[in-house]
């Protein structure tokens, strides 16, 4: 009985299953929802909020300032002079607005 070179039908299913495992789980470490692009991604956002956060931070010392600076304790005539002007729209008796 002659023995042919070919190989089995069972082992080209097994290489084709395998194969096609080893490219489905290949394509879900690189593109899935934990994957390296994912990753990236996640890397990214994380800056922008890192930036953001220091500048929600520089303001917020900076409107601490300005608070400390129209308290009681301290008041800084300026400071007081300028918001008065800029919010309540007023002004000293000897000026004139040109607009």
């Amino acid at each position: 009985m002659p023995r042919s070179n070919r190989p089995s039908f069972g082992a080209l299913i097994f290489f084709a299953v395998a194969f096609a495992l080893g490219t489905y789980f290949t394509f879900a470490a690189v593109q899935g929802d934990f994957g390296l692009f994912r990753r990236a991604e996640i890397a990214a956002e994380a800056d922008a909020l890192s930036r953001d956060l220091d500048r929600l931070n520089a303001e917020i010392d900076q409107m601490g300032n300005l608070t400390l600076r129209l308290s009681d304790s301290y008041l800084d005539l300026d400071l007081l002079d300028q918001q008065a002007r800029s919010v309540l729209g007023l002004l000293r008796a000897d000026e004139i607005v040109i607009r």
